[in-house]
């Protein structure tokens, strides 16, 4: 695993690239609020990735400065523009490095961080392939659900009521191709036996599907 600077504007995230053997695509995961590259459930779903030959990139979406002063505030998290836009720029640095460039993209967001991901697919169609939502709040990618033209998996914990509403009326905006699962028995975490493991494992086939070599 590499350790890896992205340039975004004037600030520098950092971020962990890993690109199995023979990788046709890189998936960068966005994650929610509070959270960093170091979180437990995104690394659990980055292995799984890479173990089907999916390239990942864990980063922070936020400086330290900005997370610390989100700590205190919480004025970040819920920054959607931000944190797409911190996305399309990461993007963009794969997109010129030499062992990311030739690899179809796809993103993996939680929580805000999926909200993140379907406004960033929006912005940049082209680049962007599939788009996965754990537990998250594409409600909050607000106009750009109807342009988003990435195939979009939207995964939700079947005991996480309010966010399972909030998912229905979001696909119901969608005209791309969308999905939602609901994990049986799952709370908002995917805390539960199991339930991290089906998300993972459904992921994966979304991303092997959509970012398949065409």
């Amino acid at each position: 695993m590499n350790e890896v600077q992205i340039q975004a504007g004037r600030e520098v995230l950092f971020g962990n690239l890993k690109i199995p053997e023979g990788a046709a695509a890189l998936v960068l995961f966005a994650h929610g609020s509070g959270s960093s590259r170091h979180s437990p459930r995104n690394q659990f779903v980055a292995r799984t990735l890479n173990n089907a030959g999916l390239a990942t990139l864990l980063f922070d979406l936020l400086t330290q400065e900005e997370e610390a002063v989100d700590l205190r505030t919480r004025e970040h998290r819920f920054n959607i523009g931000l944190l797409a836009e911190r996305l399309v720029r990461a993007t963009n640095w794969a997109k010129q490095q030499e062992e990311t460039r030739d690899l179809r993209i796809g993103y993996f967001g939680s929580s805000t961080g999926g909200a993140a991901a379907l406004v960033a697919a929006a912005k940049i169609p082209q680049d962007v392939g599939a788009v996965v939502s754990r537990g998250g709040r594409p409600d909050l990618a607000g106009e750009a659900l109807p342009k988003v033209q990435a195939a979009t998996l939207l995964i939700v914990g079947g005991n996480d009521d309010i966010v399972i509403e909030l998912n229905e009326q979001a696909r119901d905006q969608m005209r791309c191709k969308v999905k939602l699962e609901i994990v049986p028995g799952a709370t908002h975490l995917f805390e539960e036996p199991g339930a991290l493991e089906n998300v993972a494992k459904l992921a994966s086939d979304w991303f092997s599907l959509h970012l398949a070599r065409k």
